[in-house]
């Protein structure tokens, strides 16, 4: 395995019932980080994810420690293969993974902070009050042209939450606002804008409350500098220092997920091969309208990780 390989950890929506319940059961090492992640919490977060129910799954707080409990699990049984990452992404609560799997938290205390995290996200605009929607094919100074107008028009909160592709980007805000900045996008000449079923208005200013909240519970942690470049969805450039990571995870909650960005700086750091560690092939489906040409795959089981081992030699 010469090639250099990036690590890409998936965010919430991600998740499915069932996620992680064959690695658990074929390799120890696997079995061994959910039940970490069983004791950093207290409850049975793995059997959460193995058997649901999937309205408890849903719930942003336990989404967040369950998707990065699987998706550290699948990256520890490729590390144990031989594929290490040299570099690595994630997507919004990815990053917190990516941060995991590079040792800048200890597993336990990432798990900890991301439930807290959830929590946060979740009491920091009443249900209903807050809502997201993606913005197919349109230009991304055009988005932000829209959500000014739907700002100034409505006196609320909107703005561009996740720069995934160049054929789609999320906004976020007041449901109101981005209603009204999604029907501008329309006029401008989007193909499509999709309403998204989400729990909270991740990733705009609506957030500020929860990112004190992540502030202070990292402020409690012991951050060490990254065994290997991470790169930040607010900046969309890499990290390498203990400091740096910190400050990445506080200001992306309210920040946008710079996805076409990071991709770019870990292609322009030498990476060759992209592999989407955790649940979903979502990161694998935006690197195609990313750069056709950038080799992706995923691992979240036994056959993916076949697959994706023998590609991989």
């Amino acid at each position: 395995m010469d090639a250099k390989i990036a690590f890409l950890f998936p965010g919430q929506g991600s998740q499915a019932v069932g996620m992680g319940r064959e690695l658990a059961a074929r390799f120890p090492v696997a079995a061994r980080t959910f039940a970490e992640a069983d004791a950093a919490l207290g409850f049975a977060l793995s059997q959460l994810c193995f058997e649901g129910p999937e309205d408890d799954l849903r719930l942003t707080e336990n989404t967040q420690p369950a998707i990065l409990a699987v998706s550290i699990a699948a990256a520890r049984v490729l590390s144990e293969h031989g594929a290490e990452p040299a570099l690595a992404a994630g997507h919004s609560l990815g990053e917190w993974s990516a941060h995991a799997m590079a040792g800048t938290l200890a597993f336990a205390d990432a798990v900890r902070a991301v439930n807290a995290r959830g929590r946060a996200m979740q009491q920091a605009v009443p249900a209903g009050q807050g809502a997201m929607a993606a913005i197919l094919a349109l230009d991304a100074a055009q988005i932000a042209e829209a959500c000014a107008e739907a700002a100034r028009e409505t006196g609320l909160a909107v703005q561009a939450a996740n720069l995934n592709s160049p054929a789609q980007t999320v906004i976020s805000g007041s449901a109101a606002a981005v209603e009204t900045a999604a029907a501008f996008c329309k006029a401008k000449g989007a193909r499509r804008t999709v309403m998204l079923p989400v729990s909270a208005p991740f990733h705009c200013a609506l957030m500020q409350p929860a990112q004190e909240e992540v502030e202070r519970v990292l402020g409690g942690l012991a951050v060490s500098d990254p065994r290997f470049p991470v790169a930040a969805n607010v900046t969309g450039q890499l990290v390498t220092t203990a400091e740096g990571a910190r400050d990445a995870l506080i200001r992306q909650v309210t920040g946008a997920v710079r996805w076409m960005d990071c991709v770019q700086a870990l292609k322009a750091a030498g990476a060759e091969v992209f592999v989407e560690v955790g649940p979903g092939k979502v990161l694998v489906g935006l690197m195609k309208q990313i750069d056709p040409g950038l080799k992706a795959m995923n691992v979240e089981d036994a056959a993916s990780l076949e697959k994706t081992l023998a590609e991989l030699r």
